[in-house]
């Protein structure tokens, strides 16, 4: 602009663009603020298509433009579409191998280990950057028919916005629920954008994470109120970021299935093998103690001897098959027998060696209601015993053998610290 006005003697220069913010470009201005009258204007050309327009006005000395100006003002717009054409390629070029990288990354990512929750905010954190986005949502399918913010990042806290849901029968949700893309140029004032969160954004696209007709969830990207739209390039670059981000996260789902089958598989093997192996032996011991013992008699001196060794192993044998039972909860989840969540209670709650048994069917015995106020009570039993230095042994016993005086069954829960301190809780089923 600066070199049209000065070749032509102009006091003022100006390039527009037909479609204002799509480029980032909005009308540009040298001289004066409001233009004065007689413009010479000429269209810019990039690729076949008008861009917008070179502006000159305000010739010095008072004069009309000449045919010359006007050539010569035609050969700078050339020259100024090669330019634009030229940079708008550089940039397409920066932002493919922006969002080719960044989803390789994610992939990586995805691939190496990571729980299912996160795997989405990693996907929802990347996408809003390589965006420029103000917030990286991940909506998934529910129940209703709807679906419903799972993940976000955003600049803030986004706990107002995770839970948020699109109702059934939402025109937006027909086309994500099909696959299909939705580009919106601002989502306060777009009829299809139902949900209370809407205000707070400007112009955004919703992707489907799909791969191979499996829907995993949306991929969201709204912008700022007032920013400009997603160019057509980025639509593009950011719909092919969702697909492989979508078999990313299924080859990843996948993966952690076969892990998890894999821990499973190798428990029972543990589980079988002390079972068909310690417990067998430590039992057939037990038996020929208990054989000696019978043969030698009270009198004998080795009779009370051989009558401790007899309780241990016993003992022992308990937490042997606690330890199997305890192989066999899966390891990423909560139990949800009384017995799985007691083992998990006195495992994170007590740093030493804590040994626990079980009498009589508590599973099946002691209702939902007894077990949250038994594990409570527990907690407080090892919560009071862990900065006990004393209490490197901790015993943990739940009964449901022993009924109470009136005849009721019950459940007690006997913790022993090793220090002579017993907690006992005890109550109806």
């Amino acid at each position: 602009m600066d070199g049209a006005a000065e070749l032509t003697g102009a006091r003022y220069a100006a390039l527009g663009t037909t479609d204002p913010g799509a480029d980032g470009l909005t009308e540009i201005r040298t001289g004066p603020p409001e233009p004065p009258t007689g413009v010479l204007s000429v269209p810019i050309h990039v690729h076949d298509e008008v861009f917008g327009h070179l502006h000159l006005a305000g010739k010095r000395p008072a004069a009309p433009f000449t045919a010359e100006d006007e050539q010569l003002l035609h050969v700078l717009a050339a020259q100024a579409g090669i330019a634009i054409g030229n940079a708008r390629l550089y940039e397409t070029a920066r932002q493919r191998e922006r969002w080719i990288e960044g989803a390789a990354a994610v992939t990586t990512a995805l691939l190496t280990g990571e729980r299912a929750a996160d795997a989405l905010l990693t996907v929802a954190e990347s996408a809003r950057a390589l965006a420029d986005a103000d917030a990286g949502v991940i909506l998934q399918p529910t129940e209703a028919g709807g679906m419903e913010i799972v993940t976000a990042s955003t600049f803030e806290d986004p706990g107002d916005i995770v839970g948020t849901t699109i109702a059934p029968g939402s025109p937006v949700l027909v086309q994500l629920l099909g696959g299909e893309p939705v580009f919106i140029d601002d989502s306060a004032t777009d009829p299809r954008m139902t949900t209370h969160v809407r205000h707070r954004f400007g112009p955004s696209m919703m992707l489907p994470l799909q791969t191979e007709g499996r829907l995993i969830g949306t991929l969201a990207l709204p912008r700022r109120p007032g920013d400009r739209p997603y160019t057509a390039v980025e639509r593009s670059l950011a719909t092919q970021f969702a697909s492989q981000a979508a078999l990313a996260l299924v080859l990843a789902d996948a993966r952690h299935r076969r892990e998890r089958l894999a821990v499973y598989e190798d428990r029972d093997r543990i589980a079988r093998d002390l079972h068909d192996l310690v417990v067998q032996r430590l039992f057939a011991t037990g038996m020929l103690l208990e054989s000696a013992q019978r043969r030698g008699g009270p009198a004998d001196p080795a009779h009370a001897a051989i009558g401790r060794a007899v309780d241990e192993l016993q003992s022992t044998v308990q937490e042997v098959r606690t330890a199997i039972f305890a192989l066999q909860q899966p390891p990423a989840e909560a139990p949800t027998g009384l017995r799985g969540r007691v083992l998990r209670e006195t495992a994170a709650g007590f740093a030493g060696r804590p040994s626990t048994h079980f009498k009589g069917p508590v599973d099946t015995l002691v209702p939902d209601r007894v077990a949250t106020r038994l594990l409570a009570a527990l907690r407080r039993a090892l919560a009071a015993a862990s900065p006990d230095p004393g209490a490197a042994r901790l015993e943990i016993t739940v009964d449901v053998t022993n009924p109470l005086p009136d005849g009721r069954d019950a459940v007690r829960l006997r913790v022993y610290n090793g220090r002579g301190t017993t907690v006992s809780w005890r109550s109806p089923l």
